[in-house]
């Protein structure tokens, strides 16, 4: 039996490291705009190109180097890209049985325009005849971002669920699944077990930006989630299963993250290996805020995924001020 199985695309990301562009912000740093200047020939530093990502394909190498036997669900084209995804998640332990192949088709490809220790991303889904796939009974089923086709797949999903009551669901909402609305997914939701988003992503699923983050989460769970955890970036995270509501730092980076994607897959998905491996929510989201600071010491999402051995070193040296406090 699986312990883990991540559902959700694939994709090669490149990272573009650009060297001539300015970001222009509010007052807060909340809402900013990177800006090149148009029709002009703007050099870059480095492209780097990182395999078999995404928040689903790193949710199940996040498992896998946890300890947990681990799966991915997605579909891929027969391309080269598709070849070298495949190959990524072999060699960190990934099930790989899952996953279909269409003939013709082409693996997503994103580029990452990468600037400062933050990224923009251009994205692409490409269309799929999918099928879900029988995966058995594993412990946690891992929902994450599809392509907007994909709403009748989802609908496969759900159905699968429903007739596996004793599954857990961890939903981490991608674009395309906030896009289609909480109507359009409601059987989802309210099947979800834990379900994580970061304010920006609450506030469009709720269609509100005017709530505090307490009122954010009440209103996510009162769509069904059994426990919430939305996170605010470096600010750290906030969860609420229904009673209580607990905040969450972030861990002390040791030294100026060097680019931020993958954090919210990292602190999810260690979470939810956490939540399999019989820890409480408190300890869960140690663990990820550990997970998250070790990705954003790195490029991409996964090579600063830390082992279950290594996350049980940083935890012997935390100060005192990464802890999990009860809020009233």
């Amino acid at each position: 039996m699986h312990d883990f199985i991540a559902i959700g695309d694939i994709v090669t990301d490149a990272f573009i490291k650009l060297k001539d562009a300015s970001v222009s912000c509010d007052i807060n740093r909340e809402h900013c705009t990177i800006t090149m200047a148009f029709g002009d020939k703007i050099p870059y530093e480095s492209v780097e190109v990182v395999r078999a990502v995404g928040n689903s394909s790193n949710a199940a190498v996040s498992a896998a180097r946890l300890g947990l036997k681990s799966a991915l669900v997605t579909n891929m084209g027969d391309d080269q890209n598709g070849v070298e995804c495949l190959e990524s998640l072999k060699k960190d332990g990934v099930v790989t049985d899952f996953i279909s192949i269409h003939q013709g088709k082409e693996t997503n490809y994103h580029y990452v325009l990468w600037y400062e220790d933050d990224r923009t991303i251009l994205v692409k889904h490409q269309e799929y005849d999918r099928i879900f796939p029988d995966v058995g009974n594993p412990k946690w089923l891992y929902l994450s971002s599809l392509g907007g086709d994909t709403l009748g797949y989802q609908k496969q999903v759900v159905e699968f669920i429903k007739n596996h009551l004793d599954i857990s669901l961890a939903f981490q909402p991608g674009t395309f699944q906030i896009q289609l609305g909480k109507d359009e997914l409601k059987d989802i939701y309210a099947r979800t077990n834990i379900f994580f988003c970061n304010i920006e992503e609450a506030e469009r699923i709720l269609g509100l930006n005017t709530l505090g983050t307490a009122e954010l989460l009440k209103r996510i769970h009162e769509l069904g989630p059994k426990i919430v955890i939305i996170h605010d970036g470096p600010k750290g995270a906030y969860a609420f299963d229904g009673q209580n509501m607990w905040y969450q730092s972030a861990y002390p980076d040791p030294k100026p993250p060097f680019e931020r994607t993958g954090a919210g897959d990292a602190l999810a998905s260690t979470t939810v290996a956490a939540l399999s491996l019989g820890k409480d929510l408190e300890t869960a989201l140690k663990w990820g805020m550990i997970n998250a600071m070790s990705v954003v010491q790195q490029v991409g999402a996964q090579k600063g995924l830390l082992t279950r051995s290594q996350i049980n070193e940083y935890l012997k040296n935390v100060s005192e001020s990464f802890q999990v406090k009860k809020l009233d």
